[in-house]
């Protein structure tokens, strides 16, 4: 809704050739930028001599009327309409604080349900910043702590899988700025690109290749996936255990952490099932359910196994095994399932899926949640960030922490660790379309917003000079109200 902002003024100008070069001093790579040209961040241009702004102002919107959604207003002018009344402004295409003594780019002072607040909008450099992307998939990508590569350049690693989903750590400041300038490249080239919601095609040292897009389906070796797991397979016995009951005298639950056995399972005690005789190979944990029955893989549950008898002993005629007792063998998906009979010698054979079955390995997979990517950005705001808000920074930290000043991203909310420092994470899909940047440091381009009382910013040693009215913004060319600032986002409606 507003006209590209002026820059910081160039620090300085530089002349070859009959052609005056500026120079930006938005981010330390302090670029000459020729007339008609933009940076190397392409966010900054000369335009008639002057460091200008290439990006408007983000304002967002949830409006009722408009169902509730975050709506981006990113017009190059503003056209005089009058403003929502719940509009928020962003960091978005705000400028920088860099060099560090320098107010943030936005100060802005409104009168919210009678309160006096301030917001301070500002885009942060970040070097030390990554992501971590949760990925829902029952398949292996991976043996934990194996490199990470995009564009053949190690980016992160692989981390501790969770519960249904496999976990990657990408970028910090040692890819982003400790290796070679192409890791470097790379790094922030991917990083930028899961940030703006980009698909990145990643490769796992001793796994499997992966495209990954915030909000979608991650794609494994070529193949899209459909859905997580509905659980473990002694979890999967404890929601399903009775739907079997009757239909069938045995049912293995085949997984890469959890096999479960419902005879033998708690689930299947409390209902009565009789014991079948059956044995399993791998490390009994409790009963019911074992461990490491297979090494992790692109098979069954996550396990490498192909053919699921794999994992049986012999069966005890003792302790119930008979000829004609029938197993049901089915993933954690529902994806793989078999059902076998056992033959005059007590050796499963298999048989077709009895009708009375289907539904109940339709089931696990209508319990399935579809397979998803979630990208985190993680950030630590430290430096001429802090500096852009308050003369004395660790006061912006102390008052993050303790809850007085609220931390946004783009309009999002922010997860702020506890300890020091304001590191924080933000999902990446909260944000309207291209909220983040980058410079050639290389580092990333992060909108955040630090809104308050105004008594506690002056309290914090904020730059009490810088802050402006709404009419003297909109004499100015831009119009940015905080009204949105102190109230949840989403709704608790969810929206």
């Amino acid at each position: 809704m507003s006209a590209p902002e002026d820059a910081p003024a160039g620090a300085g100008g530089q002349e070859g050739a009959g052609v005056v070069k500026i120079r930006c001093d938005a981010c330390p790579v302090m670029c000459y930028i020729a007339p008609g040209q933009t940076g190397a961040c392409d966010r900054y241009a000369n335009e008639g001599g002057r460091i200008v702004r290439c990006d408007p102002v983000v304002l967002l919107s949830r409006t009722i009327e408009k169902g509730g959604a975050v709506v981006p207003f990113a017009a190059r002018a503003w056209d005089g309409e009058m403003m929502p009344a719940d509009a928020f402004v962003t960091g978005i295409g705000a400028g920088t604080t860099y060099p560090d003594y320098k107010p943030a780019p936005f100060i802005i002072a409104s009168q919210v349900d009678g309160a006096e607040m301030v917001t301070v909008v500002t885009e942060a450099i970040f070097s030390y910043c990554g992501v971590k992307v949760k990925i829902d998939t029952d398949r292996h990508l991976g043996p934990e702590g194996a490199a990470v590569r995009a564009e053949g350049e190690v980016v992160g690693h692989v981390t501790t899988a969770e519960y249904g989903s496999q976990m990657l750590s990408l970028g910090g400041v040692h890819h982003l700025t400790g290796g070679s300038k192409y890791e470097g490249r790379a790094t922030c080239a991917a990083l930028l690109a899961l940030c703006n919601g980009a698909a990145v095609t990643l490769e796992i040292e001793g796994g499997a290749r992966v495209v990954v897009q915030a909000g979608a389906a991650p794609i494994v070796d070529g193949v899209p996936e459909r859905r997580m797991r509905v659980g473990c397979g002694s979890a999967t016995i404890g929601m399903f255990a009775s739907q079997w009951a009757g239909l069938v005298d045995e049912v293995v639950v085949v997984d890469d952490h959890i096999t479960g056995v419902v005879s033998e399972h708690q689930a299947g005690k409390v209902i009565g099932w009789p014991e079948t005789g059956i044995r399993i190979k791998g490390h009994r944990s409790t009963p019911g359910r074992y461990f490491r029955v297979s090494e992790p893989g692109s098979g069954w549950g996550g396990t490498k196994i192909r053919d699921p008898l794999e994992i049986l002993g012999p069966w005890n005629p003792k302790k119930g095994a008979r000829p004609g007792l029938t197993l049901l063998m089915v993933s954690t998906t529902g994806e793989d399932h078999a059902y076998f009979v056992l033959d005059d010698d007590l050796v499963p054979r298999p048989a077709p899926l009895p009708e009375a079955l289907v539904p109940t390995v339709r089931l696990i997979d209508e319990n399935c949640e579809p397979a998803l990517c979630t990208v985190l950005f993680m950030g630590g705001a430290g430096g001429s960030l802090r500096a852009g808000v308050t003369r004395n920074p660790v006061r912006l930290t102390q008052a993050v922490q303790r809850g007085e000043a609220r931390l946004s991203s783009g309009g999002a909310p922010c997860y702020v660790w506890p300890g020091g420092g304001i590191t924080f994470m933000v999902d990446v899909t909260r944000l309207p379309p291209g909220a983040f940047g980058h410079v050639p440091t290389p580092a990333l381009v992060a909108p955040l917003e630090f809104s308050m009382s105004r008594a506690d910013y002056v309290a914090l040693g904020g730059h009490e000079g810088a802050i402006r009215t709404l009419p003297e913004m909109m004499a100015e060319g831009g119009e940015y109200t905080t009204a949105a600032a102190i109230r949840p986002w989403p709704d608790e409606d969810g929206r």
